[in-house]
């Protein structure tokens, strides 16, 4: 069963997301939302930490939580927080569709070993995943997911979202994410799937996932037109 801080932090998280609470306002007090979700204080401050880490809110001691969630318009995709293909694309109500050029069961070299992580000789799922918005192919996934991690994966689940059978099927907890953006050349691949629309550069975001237990089961590459895609995330300075 999922923690109940993890249901209402997604709660407080489409109320910022859909301008319920605007830039720079406050959020109902800590008060409100205990009496709202009828929990306790601990749970309420455990979702606005999470909320404060990804860069939604701010608390502000002896005023309350400030709202700092403004929508980016540049792109149709924005990389953020630890999100799913499927899960931004409903955020942004997105006509959204995945194809699969590639399925297959790999095992683990030593080059991939090396630029991975993943064990010489360990068993692996690898797909290529084109995603494609409002009809066009902007997204090409590299794929490769460990094996033990995920059995009984198929092209099918994987049409559909990873995450959902892991999380929902195998009860597996994704908690962290590891990436690298680069922008880079396009290669053959860009060139036999992507809708380049002219642009001879992609930007490329290496991803290493890991699970509650630190083991990582998912090693990424994914290329995206340059037009668009974004990137947000939030730096914080320590008070010394």
């Amino acid at each position: 069963m999922r923690a109940v801080y993890g249901d209402i932090y997604r709660t407080l998280l489409e109320s910022l997301r859909s301008g319920e609470w605007p830039y720079q306002s406050f959020i109902p007090s800590e008060s409100q939302l205990v009496e709202r979700f009828q929990c306790s204080h601990n749970t309420v401050r455990r979702a606005i930490a999470m909320l404060a880490q990804q860069g939604y809110v701010q608390p502000i001691h002896g005023k309350g939580v400030r709202v700092t969630y403004l929508p980016q318009h540049r792109a149709p995709f924005e990389l953020g927080g630890l999100e799913t293909f499927a899960e931004a694309s409903a955020r942004n109500h997105m006509n959204a569709v995945t194809e699969i050029p590639a399925f297959e069961e790999v095992v683990c070299d030593e080059a991939l070993a090396a630029r991975s992580g993943f064990a010489v000789g360990e068993p692996l799922w690898h797909l290529k995943r084109v995603r494609r918005i409002e009809g066009k192919a902007l997204i090409l996934d590299d794929n490769y997911f460990l094996q033990r991690a995920m059995p009984g994966l198929t092209r099918e689940i994987a049409k559909r979202s990873v995450f959902a059978y892991l999380e929902g099927t195998l009860g597996m907890h994704v908690t962290m994410s590891k990436r690298t953006i680069t922008v880079e050349t396009v290669d053959k691949d860009d060139r036999a799937y992507l809708d380049l629309d002219g642009y001879d550069c992609v930007a490329v975001v290496t991803n290493h996932v890991f699970d509650s237990e630190g083991l990582m089961f998912e090693y990424t590459r994914s290329h995206h037109r340059p037009d668009c895609f974004s990137f947000s995330t939030v730096a914080m300075r320590q008070e010394v």
